[in-house]
């Protein structure tokens, strides 16, 4: 039986583009897996408390026209702290009446942290750890400290800005 179609010849691609290619696609992966870390709708607690405490002082810092309200002080544990996953930031109380706060972007690779214990802030991606007084890392992979961020201590009331 003749076939006066042309022939369309099939070949299957080479064994460097099937590799290049599945190796694309695991980055990928691995990218969206460590580098998003997602945001939630609303604000999750990671806190606990560790227990140090020293003399407390006082801490407010700057204020802005567009603050956002976060929590009450006694939400925040004494050598602890709360992650805002909405903000993308933490606030720790590093001693009795001092507030910090700092990005919740982990450093090394874009995750949020997701905890904050015994006067630790933790990445759960990786297990970077940064201090609670300052975000300097304690232990890495992280290769920098959380920047500080912002925040207004008035009246029982922490807010962003």
């Amino acid at each position: 039986m003749a076939n006066d179609q042309p022939h369309e010849h099939w070949q299957a691609p080479a064994r460097r583009t099937v590799l290049a290619g599945t190796g694309i696609v695991g980055a990928a992966a691995l990218l969206t897996a460590c580098g998003s870390g997602g945001s939630s709708s609303s604000a999750a607690s990671g806190g606990s408390s560790g227990s140090s405490a020293s003399g407390g002082s006082s801490s407010g810092a700057g204020s802005s026209a567009a603050s956002q309200e976060l929590t009450a002080t006694s939400a925040i544990p004494v050598g602890g702290g709360k992650v805002f996953t909405a903000q993308k930031v933490v606030v720790t109380q590093p001693t009795s009446g001092e507030f910090k706060c700092f990005t919740a972007v982990c450093t090394h690779q874009g995750c949020l942290v997701g905890s904050v214990a015994d006067g630790l802030i933790t990445c759960p991606c990786h297990g970077s750890q940064y201090h609670i007084t300052d975000g300097s890392v304690a232990r890495g992979p992280a290769p920098s400290a959380l920047a500080a961020e912002a925040i207004t201590v008035s009246n029982g009331e922490i807010s962003l800005g």
